[in-house]
């Protein structure tokens, strides 16, 4: 967990797709009322994703206290998650540490790397 910590986000986001494509789950963070937790970066809106529930609990800091973590898998991404990202016209924002932005990117962006990768797992 330490050495992944220590990687740079791009870095970090190359790990997070192979681990979605390997374990086909991700997580997110939701708030008292079930609504998912977005960040907001230069006037941006950032859905932020981990690929494992121990990275997610590090940043229920800085106001994200009283979150909690969901687990989401490919099925929820594919009807639920792509519509609200691209509802809210949010960007991902790929594994934050702590209060720090993690790699940034778009819908699109994700979508075809993560489409990329699971061509390894056919």
């Amino acid at each position: 967990m330490e050495n992944i910590l220590k990687l740079e986000p791009f870095e970090r986001y190359k790990y997070f797709i192979k681990k979605i494509a390997d374990w086909e789950v991700f997580y997110t963070l939701i708030d008292k009322n079930g609504e998912y937790v977005l960040s907001e970066l230069e006037g941006q809106k950032l859905f932020p994703v981990w690929s494992a529930e121990e990275f997610a609990k590090l940043c229920m800091i800085s106001g994200w206290e009283n979150t909690a973590i969901r687990k989401l898998d490919l099925d929820d991404l594919e009807n639920e998650i792509i519509d609200f990202i691209a509802d809210s016209n949010c960007l991902i924002n790929i594994f934050p540490i702590y209060d720090k932005t993690g790699f940034v990117v778009t819908l699109k962006e994700f979508a075809k790397d993560l489409s990329e990768e699971l061509k390894n797992y056919q």
